[in-house]
Parts: structure tokens; sequence; C-alpha cells
């Protein structure tokens, strides 16, 4: 049960991480890098980052992440499928 947790808080992050994102963008400021943003959202971050992209309007014209979001989105719900048992376990 504490990973369903951690993967609740963990999605948190990720979607503020691309509102921090875009408001870095807005102000000219040290961006994060795409290839964070996209690895967070692969790393069980993909409801966050989906998320994150359509409330903050953050990287929706660019065509990486049109595709690669959704498609991590679909794989962390085939993997929280498949390992369902294990990660809502009670402890």
């Amino acid at each position: 049960m504490y990973i369903f947790y951690f993967l609740i808080i963990w999605n948190i992050v990720v979607f503020f991480l691309y509102g921090s994102d875009k408001r870095k963008a807005k102000t000219n400021k040290y961006r994060i890098s795409e290839k964070t943003l996209l690895l967070s959202s692969f790393l069980w971050g993909a409801i966050g980052a989906f998320l994150g992209m359509y409330v903050f309007h953050h990287k929706t014209k660019h065509v990486k992440f049109k595709i690669l979001v959704p498609i991590f989105l679909i794989l962390n719900c085939i993997c929280f499928y498949y390992f369902r048992d294990y990660l809502l376990i009670k402890l």
C-alpha cells in the first residue's frame, strides 16, 4: 500500500515539475531539460505529466511530448494492472 501512496506523491511531483518548467519558460530562467521531463513521466509519473501538460499548457506543441507522454501513460497503466496485487498489498 505504501508503494501506491508513493506513486500518488510522485505524480504530484511530476505535475508540479511541468508547472515549474512552464513558469521558468515564461521568465526566461534556467529550464528543466526535456530529458528530465520525459524520464520522470516514463518512471511512473505519466499521469502527472499528462495532467501537467494540459493544465499548464506546457509542451503541448512538441510532437515528441504529444506522442511519448500518452504512450508512457498507457505503459504505466498496463504495468500497474499487471503489478496491482504487489502495488496494493496491505502491510
